[in-house]
């Protein structure tokens, strides 16, 4: 039963649990945090001792895994046998031992909960037994955010810890990390270190503990962009050229690109409205004035030409297809061409 990854967490901590979880994909946060959770809900720590089992595909096999998830719990209503890195076990597709799987998901052990981590990969679900293993457990298949999406997580994640969050930090965190979601969440948790009963995330707070410069960053960077504000973007940019440990010259342009690539879809949505705006582009409508102020300043001719620019930086800093840069050099020349 295929299932999405807000449903599993809601059931998990309200103590309702799935015989098998197969958990697949390339986002490894969503993987890894359900198993998180798993593990500190499912049984006491008392029980943990006894009936839960942590195994490593590349240290494992199939059948020794169902051999664990055929035992008993000892003292106990439920054990726990969680297979971390599954991908790494070595018979997956050997016919006899998907045979074995098979069997068991479609009638496992009552008192088990076996719990595959099967990371960057993907089980073919036209096979009899990826069929088999979407159908008899809770299947999650774990995919990457796109950029737009971002911002809600950001938002999901925050109410779920119990806080509220302002648009202006959302945004600085999702511009400035991007879909990294372990990392987003790394520096949530830190925010949510300083955060006072009832108090609201804010900007000035992700600038303090977070440690994005209030001034020289590519949300302020963008700004100056979108304003046509050439001395405050080349300023920021030679702060970039300096800092290049802490701010990376591909996450400069990936944002960017992105930023640019949402002033085309501005100029082709045939209704200006905010709200029509913000949805098609995947901001919060908070800053749609931005973009907007950006669609007068950039032609659609001017934004097709900056692609081409941030490509060619692109290409420029891997040396590819061009004598290779420094990438302050890059960075520097890139800004004043995206504003001339």
């Amino acid at each position: 039963m295929a299932s999405d990854y807000s449903e599993i967490l809601r059931d998990i901590n309200s103590g309702s649990f799935a015989p098998v979880y197969f958990l697949q994909g390339e986002e490894t946060f969503f993987i890894d945090n359900i198993i998180e959770n798993i593990e500190n809900t499912a049984l006491d720590e008392s029980q943990k001792s006894f009936n839960q089992i942590i195994l490593y595909g590349k240290d494992t096999s199939l059948t020794d895994v169902i051999g664990a998830a055929r035992r008993y719990p000892m003292m106990g209503e439920r054990q726990v046998v969680i297979v971390k890195e599954a991908q790494e076990m070595r018979d997956w597709t050997k016919e006899a031992v998907q045979t074995l799987v098979v069997n068991y998901v479609e009638n496992p052990l009552p008192s088990t909960i076996l719990v595959f981590g099967y990371k960057y990969k993907t089980v073919d679900k036209r096979t009899k037994f990826g069929k088999s293993i979407e159908k008899n457990s809770v299947f999650l298949n774990a995919k990457k955010l796109y950029d737009n999406q971002v911002p809600d997580w950001i938002q999901g994640y925050c109410k779920s810890r119990g806080v509220k969050i302002d648009s202006g930090a959302v945004m600085m965190l999702s511009e400035n990390i991007g879909n990294n979601l372990q990392r987003l969440a790394n520096e949530i948790e830190k925010l949510l270190l300083n955060v006072k009963d009832g108090q609201e995330v804010s900007s000035a707070m992700v600038q303090k503990y977070v440690g994005i410069s209030k001034d020289y960053n590519i949300f302020e960077l963008q700004k100056a962009l979108s304003a046509m504000n050439k001395l405050k973007a080349l300023k920021i940019a030679n702060y970039f050229a300096s800092n290049p440990s802490n701010n990376p010259l591909v996450l400069t342009i990936y944002s960017l690109f992105s930023y640019y690539s949402k002033l085309l879809l501005v100029h082709h949505s045939q209704d200006k409205n905010e709200k029509t705006i913000a949805s098609a582009i995947g901001v919060n409508p908070f800053f749609v004035k931005e973009y907007l102020q950006a669609a007068r300043n950039y032609p659609v001719g001017k934004v097709v030409d900056n692609i081409k620019y941030l490509h060619e930086a692109d290409m420029q800093s891997k040396g590819i297809g061009y004598a290779t840069k420094k990438e302050g050099p890059v960075l520097t020349e890139l800004v004043y061409k995206l504003m001339n």
